[in-house]
């Protein structure tokens, strides 16, 4: 084994990894088989089985521990495969803006969403950001918070607007509160419950089919405390969906009922999609933050986008 690693000043450990290495750990990470890892990099496996000593020996720690069937991170690979993917990432992402400026355009926008932020935040921002920055290609992501967080935690999104979940911790991110908001129950045009003149509780739902979002998703947990806070015990007939489309479709061609954001409701009412009911729903839902990775920067299209976010309550 090579000196300590505290002996190692960050610079002079850097200089002794190199790039397949990186690329290495990835991959083992994904296929926990050498063999098949040394064959996506197109190398033989002794050679690989090389580039992993040598990253063992340059920071002193086993980093993968043989299993029956391949191999599995010890603790310390883990922390080194994370920050791999992130190497990885990162190069991907520079890659696609050099080819972005070549193709005459100024960049990449990677944003992430839950549907709730698209009609007020999200829309109205990116349609300023666009006027001013024509040559910046934009692509949009939208999912439930616990599956943006994940992307974002990866670098497959630069920003999102959404909500952090019990399985991240707020010390790896910042967050800034965006919008706050009512959660309302939509049903199509023409709904059965429309006809209800007084107030509609949970208890009156419980009889109707709904469309959730996945289990896990902020919403989804916090709708089925409502429910066990209401007393109500019977099992929903329920259809899982996070896509926003699916949702909407299914709605309109169904008596299925939904809870949403009250401005994603209106945007659809507009349309003259859907209808909200007259329903309380005793949800306590936080506010949709802009959250970004705190290790990370974020690219300079990011920062412009971020400039045209205005919070709303």
């Amino acid at each position: 084994m090579s000196e300590n690693l505290p002996g190692l000043s960050s610079l002079r450990l850097l200089l002794r990894l190199r790039t397949r290495q990186w690329v290495l750990l990835a991959l083992l990470d994904q296929h926990r088989n050498l063999g098949r890892a040394a064959a996506a990099m197109n190398i033989s496996q002794p050679a690989a089985t090389k580039l992993l000593q040598q990253l063992e020996e340059t920071f002193a720690v086993p980093l993968f521990t043989r299993v029956a069937r391949g191999m599995t991170p010890t603790p310390y690979g883990e922390a080194l495969v994370r920050h791999a993917r992130w190497v990885l990432t990162d190069f991907g992402v520079v890659c696609e803006e050099i080819e972005a400026l070549r193709s005459g355009l100024s960049g990449s926008l990677r944003i992430g969403s839950v549907p709730g932020a698209v009609p007020e935040l999200l829309a109205p921002a990116l349609v300023d950001f666009q006027r001013q920055h024509e040559r910046v290609a934009v692509s949009v992501v939208v999912d439930t918070s616990d599956v943006m967080l994940r992307q974002l935690a990866r670098g497959e999104v630069d920003l999102m607007l959404g909500r952090l979940t019990e399985d991240h911790s707020a010390e790896d991110f910042d967050c800034v509160p965006m919008l706050g908001e009512a959660q309302v129950v939509v049903v199509r045009k023409g709904h059965p419950l429309l006809r209800r003149k007084s107030v509609i509780s949970l208890h009156d739902l419980v009889a109707w089919p709904w469309l959730l979002q996945p289990p896990g998703s902020p919403q989804r947990s916090r709708f089925e405390a409502a429910l066990r806070e209401a007393g109500i015990q019977e099992r929903l007939r329920v259809t899982e969906t996070a896509s926003p489309i699916a949702m909407t479709a299914l709605l309109e061609h169904s008596d299925m009922a939904a809870v949403m954001p009250a401005s994603q409701a209106a945007h659809y009412t507009r349309l003259g999609l859907l209808r909200v009911l007259p329903a309380e729903v005793p949800m306590r839902v936080p506010p949709i933050y802009l959250i970004t990775r705190r290790a990370r920067s974020v690219s300079p299209a990011a920062v412009a986008f971020i400039s045209a976010l205005r919070p709303r309550s």
